[in-house]
């Protein structure tokens, strides 16, 4: 059974180190009230996204929502599997760990 942990600050956020920068596990919630990153469910990091899975919407908003997390350009983030699915893998270029720095919530 997968809990829901409430984060305050990034580096509480599990990843694994890639050749090019590291990869973690999200969960995102669509057509939610709220925008950011909520907590972890599991190993996964779980993101409220406005947007509706519609069209790539979701994801589009998604990857805005982790490049302002992870200070980091658009394009440095790719969703490696789970295009059409809740539960995805991004990748994020350019940086080796999660920065520390705490949440605006």
């Amino acid at each position: 059974m997968n809990k829901y942990v409430n984060i305050k600050c990034l580096m509480d956020i599990p990843f694994r180190k890639t050749k090019t920068g590291i990869s973690l596990q999200v969960r995102v919630q669509p057509r939610s009230s709220r925008r950011g990153i909520a907590g972890l469910i599991g190993d996964a990091v779980k993101i409220r996204v406005h947007a509706p899975p519609v069209g790539g919407a979701a994801n589009d908003e998604l990857i805005e929502v982790l490049a302002a997390a992870f200070g980091v350009k658009k394009p440095a983030i790719r969703i490696a599997s789970g295009h059409s699915a809740h539960h995805k893998i991004i990748e994020i270029d350019g940086i080796d760990a999660i920065p520390e720095g705490c949440l605006d919530t």
